[in-house]
């Protein structure tokens, strides 16, 4: 599991603020969670192994037209080639339809509400912070976890 953001860009520090959750909780020794930081998915890309890597969960804000804080699962292929860039305008899905075939990638998207780059805010959005704990539990559940109420 990969949390992209920045947390020195308001909204963008979803990711990394949903990875900070995770590595609380006792997970399974199957299970790595990474704090992927601003270019995350590149730099995930080079940790994956398809002989051991089953499935690759990226968390991180995006624009899907939903309402703030709103969380959605995307699928590589419901990333329209050119829809998913990190902050500095890098395409991330073309890499992502490259591993699809060898490694399940799942991507658990937040609606942003308010992302400053290149002006740094830190802080999340209340909305955006609302949904976090919702984020470990949609995890939880995806990497077959029961917590209860996470």
């Amino acid at each position: 599991m990969a949390g992209c953001g920045n947390p020195l860009f308001a909204d963008d520090g979803f990711g990394p603020a949903v990875v900070e959750k995770l590595k609380d909780l006792e997970l399974p020794e199957n299970v790595t969670v990474v704090d992927a930081g601003l270019g995350g998915p590149h730099f995930v890309f080079t940790l994956l192994n398809p002989e051991s890597t089953k499935t690759l969960i990226i968390v991180d804000i995006a624009d899907f037209g939903g309402e703030p804080g709103e969380l959605r699962w995307l699928s590589v292929d419901e990333l329209p080639v050119g829809s998913y860039r990190d902050a500095h305008s890098w395409d991330l899905t073309e890499p992502l339809q490259y591993i699809k075939d060898d490694i399940r990638v799942r991507v658990l998207a937040c609606q942003k509400k308010y992302v400053s780059s290149p002006e740094m805010v830190i802080g999340i959005t209340d909305e955006v912070q609302r949904a976090i704990p919702d984020a470990v539990s949609e995890i939880l559940k995806e990497i077959g976890v029961n917590y209860g109420t996470a």
